[in-house]
């Protein structure tokens, strides 16, 4: 049968640029934009002098056209280095060294640079005589400006947040880590998009294990496209086996550059106003980026009430349908009446009752999130209130499960990371149909096989409960539940391997 018919292997194709195995001719660089309607192609008179007309290539709209006219075409139409009696090789050493108004120069000896240059926002300037190009960066400045993170809050910090320009994130951290040691490594991946990935480093400080392993794997990536995170996320950690995220993302700039000083690797992809930090642990997670803003006291009474909610958000949905359904003894006798009376005339038993509410607070919150802000505000007003209350009066749902439902629902927004709340949120609706099947034995063994799961995860190698699980001694980091103050963290953490492990004397 043809439906089960083995497709043959796809042929591979190169990552780094495309291969068109043509000769550099104008004919070649016109066939291969033959059905772009943005490509534009001029000639260009050196100096006024008929003999020396060359081609410039340029695609509309990702060069700025003031800087190609002003830095390109003008000194090039206006110059008076350029003579009938000049050799070809004369006149390209003039254009390299002083003949456009340009800082950035390359030559080009195939096809396969001379188109990446165009799609990547350079004009390019053809000598064909010579079977060379000149490359001049003329990318437009039509770009997103540098503004606040609209996700993560800031208080005290540094209000730059990261934009969908790869050079412009570079800059930005260089702002915050003027060292020079900071190593960006740049690499292509995509078959179709050869987005541009920057892997950053502190050289003496980060592993070097660690960022060659990072590199391997970007190198091994074989995609059509990277427009989403998702890709760089699956493919680099390599772990698709749990719905708990092993790479951190934030948009926050001193967030990223403060994880490049604990040891830590960070990526950044161009057109993604995020940067990822690895490896990433389950502590890495729960941690905001104000803790380190605020006072030692303060952060340590947030970090312990955050973890406190995280339990809270996992267990209570199904140590409420446990308790209530197979162990009503443990029930004080007053709040067992007070139960009693609120499930009178509800037609449904306890476990429908809060899966059905967990469900439907989910779809709630998938609807505020797709609609518009202003229809998503009234969406959640309206069914976190209006429809809540009515389900009580029509006796449809009791009141208790309305507050365990809500209890649980507002622990899980203490968690400062929504992939890892979207993991956590996962687990509660498992652990809650385990305690409906068999009580709190069943709470029991679904909460072990948590611990036992998020046990067994790595993120390029550092274990997941890092540094809960044990490690080396003297390692005092700060990134577990308690804070202390930022002088007695004179280690980075152990686990990560750094180079140099002490922050200060």
């Amino acid at each position: 049968m043809l439906f089960w018919k083995k497709r043959e292997k796809a042929p591979y194709h190169p990552k780094q640029v495309p291969k068109f195995n043509l000769p550099l001719t104008r004919e070649s660089i016109q066939n291969v934009f033959a059905e772009a309607g943005d490509f534009v192609h001029r000639k260009v008179l050196l100096g006024g002098n008929s003999k020396w007309a060359l081609d410039l290539f340029f695609i509309d709209g990702m060069v700025s056209g003031t800087t190609v006219n002003e830095s390109v075409i003008r000194p090039l139409a206006n110059g008076v280095m350029y003579d009938s009696e000049a050799s070809p090789s004369q006149v390209i050493r003039n254009l390299r060294e002083g003949g456009v108004y340009n800082g950035t120069v390359q030559t080009r000896t195939t096809v396969d640079e001379v188109v990446f240059d165009l799609v990547n926002g350079f004009c390019v300037l053809l000598v064909e005589k010579q079977k060379v190009a000149l490359s001049f960066e003329t990318k437009t400045n039509e770009k997103r400006s540098v503004s606040e993170p609209t996700v993560e809050n800031v208080m005290k910090g540094a209000k730059d947040a990261l934009v969908e320009t790869l050079r412009t994130n570079t800059s930005l951290v260089r702002r915050h880590l003027r060292t020079p040691d900071l190593q960006i490594r740049e690499y292509l991946i995509g078959r179709q998009t050869y987005t541009k990935v920057a892997v950053i480093s502190i050289g003496g400080l980060t592993n070097e294990a660690l960022v060659q392993t990072v590199l391997e794997r970007l190198k091994a990536m074989d995609v059509d496209g990277a427009l989403s995170g998702a890709v760089l996320e699956e493919y680099l950690t390599q772990n698709i086996k749990t719905p708990f995220p092993l790479m951190l993302y934030t948009e926050r700039t001193d967030r990223f550059a403060a994880g490049l000083l604990e040891g830590r690797v960070g990526v950044l992809v161009d057109g993604l106003p995020i940067g990822y930090l690895l490896p990433s642990t389950l502590a890495h997670f729960m941690i905001a980026p104000d803790d380190r803003e605020n006072n030692y006291m303060q952060a340590t009474m947030i970090r312990v009430v955050r973890y406190i909610a995280l339990w809270i958000n996992i267990l209570v949905p199904g140590f409420y349908i446990a308790v209530s359904t197979f162990h009503q003894e443990m029930i004080p006798t007053a709040l067992m009446h007070s139960i009693i009376e609120s499930k009178q005339n509800v037609p449904f038993p306890t476990v429908f009752e809060v899966l059905g509410l967990l469900l439907a607070f989910e779809i709630l919150q998938e609807a505020g999130l797709r609609l518009p802000n202003v229809i998503g505000q009234t969406v959640s007003i309206i069914g976190g209130l209006v429809v809540g209350q009515s389900a009580v009066e029509a006796k449809i749902l009791s009141p208790v499960i309305i507050i365990v439902v809500a209890v649980t629902g507002i622990a899980g927004y203490t968690i400062p990371n929504r992939d890892f709340a979207g993991a956590v949120r996962i687990w509660r609706f498992l652990i809650a149909f385990a305690s409906a099947v068999l009580g709190l034995f069943g709470t029991a063994t679904a909460g072990l096989a948590l611990v036992y799961h998020l046990a067994q995860l790595e993120s390029f190698g550092v274990p997941y409960l890092s540094p809960f699980t044990a490690k080396e001694a003297g390692s005092n980091d700060g990134n577990g539940a308690v804070r202390p103050p930022l002088k007695d963290t004179k280690y980075r953490e152990a686990d990560l391997r750094p180079r140099n492990i002490r922050r200060r004397k």
